[in-house]
């Protein structure tokens, strides 16, 4: 089990590995060896909560498949191990994030004191830029 929060984990079951030859600098060590981490999490099959689940389709992003796979890809390094770690550790953090509930917002009209000093404020620029405009001689 791989603890996200303290109420939330995953099953390690649940996420599937493929590794890959990664692009980019390594000489020839990049031509022989799969180092990029590709880490699949299946978010419609996985023991999440609902609301999670939607928010974590928010934070995902284009990240997310269409049949609901989470794809997070790592080649940072050229250590295959520590790649694997860095894509869990993105798949951590993303859980976390999902996880937080966003606090729920109370309507709230604005004060009268607040309605005046806006009205003062665009009137004064008004005429600011009443000043500015160029005048005609036949006035």
């Amino acid at each position: 089990m791989i603890r996200i929060t303290d109420s939330l984990a995953i099953d390690e079951g649940d996420i599937v590995w493929n590794f890959v030859r990664a692009s980019g600098p390594g000489g020839q060590n990049v031509n022989k060896v799969s180092t990029a981490a590709e880490l699949r999490f299946d978010v419609a099959k996985a023991f999440l909560p609902e609301d999670l689940k939607i928010r974590l389709r928010t934070v995902a992003g284009r990240q997310l498949t269409l049949d609901g796979v989470l794809v997070i890809t790592s080649q940072e390094t050229r250590s295959q191990e520590r790649n694997r770690d860095i894509a869990l550790q993105k798949l951590v953090e993303m859980l976390r994030k999902a996880s937080h509930r966003p606090k729920r917002r109370i309507a709230t009209r604005p004060t009268k004191a607040s309605k005046t000093r806006r009205l003062e404020s665009k009137s004064k620029r008004s005429q600011t830029k009443k000043l500015r405009t160029a005048r005609s001689d036949t006035d």
